[in-house]
């Protein structure tokens, strides 16, 4: 077969195999009332494969070839087998050789540094897609034990979707996960063939139609600061300040610290968790 021959049968290929799956199969929502198509719309494939309802649809249409991300995306979402994987590829001229994962990213020492010495403030280092690199104990007494949580899961955005706890700390929980949803789009933007940020939108569009919608509504954001609202369990209702500092040997990495100012119910809740910390009170059992 020739380019527009090969295009043509992969765009039949993932017509057939997108129509053999139903919403419920990947996680979607059920939608009331009967659906005027067999299995998934193309924009629900294209929400869960991290690409844009017009690619797929080119895609589809064989006027468009797909890279190897999006192609590794397409398979996972289609839950394809290893020989459909494999097929799905050759159609595409690309190696169905699995990409090897990313090994978990350190956190750069200077950060690592100014992490240990906030022996009183909440801090993080959050990494591309806002990977959790690094923490320290007060961060863990505010947020959640981080240590407890699979090193290829700790990401901040995904544990605001998918962590029960980590969700109930938000009173205003919509407005802070809308707000994740458009610091991922941003990071798209920036990477839009990263494979890893393309996995994780997909998860999280099959798990939450809240992010479903709002990663289709393509807003974006970057904010350096601001106010943070929490309702922690030991320390009550908290208002914090958050700043980022970036490292400048790596602009990916950044350190996110949590302040209040003296006098507020924010700085007696930090002082709160940090005697009980000093005390070695594991304040992240809730």
């Amino acid at each position: 077969m020739n380019d527009a021959a090969h295009r043509s049968e992969l765009g039949d290929f993932l017509r057939a195999r997108r129509e053999e799956l139903n919403p419920a199969a990947v996680g979607l929502p059920g939608t009331a009332g009967r659906r005027r198509v067999t299995g998934l719309r193309r924009e629900e494939v294209a929400a869960l494969t991290s690409i844009s309802t017009d690619h797929y649809t080119r895609l589809e249409q064989g006027r468009r070839q797909a890279s190897e991300p999006v192609l590794d995306a397409l398979a996972r979402v289609l839950r394809l087998g290893d020989d459909e994987r494999a097929y799905l590829f050759g159609l595409s001229g690309k190696d169905a050789a699995r990409p090897r994962r990313r090994a978990v990213r350190e956190a750069q020492p200077q950060l690592r540094r100014l992490l240990d010495d906030l022996t009183s403030t909440p801090a993080v280092v959050l990494g591309r897609r806002t990977d959790v690199l690094a923490w320290n104990p007060m961060a863990a007494a505010l947020f959640i034990d981080f240590a407890r949580v699979p090193p290829q899961e700790r990401n901040f955005v995904r544990l605001v979707f998918t962590d029960p706890a980590f969700r109930a700390l938000y009173p205003d929980w919509a407005y802070t996960a809308q707000a994740c949803a458009a610091q991922l789009r941003m990071e798209a933007a920036l990477d839009p063939d990263d494979p890893e940020l393309a996995e994780l939108v997909g998860e999280l569009s099959a798990r939450d139609p809240d992010f479903l919608r709002w990663w289709g509504a393509h807003e974006v954001a970057v904010r350096s600061e601001g106010a943070k609202r929490l309702r922690h369990p030991i320390a009550g209702d908290l208002t914090l300040d958050w700043s980022t500092l970036t490292c400048a040997a790596d602009p990916g990495q950044q350190l996110i610290t949590l302040t209040a100012e003296p006098g507020t119910p924010g700085h007696d809740g930090l002082r709160l968790l940090a005697a009980r910390v000093s005390d070695g009170v594991a304040t992240a059992e809730r």
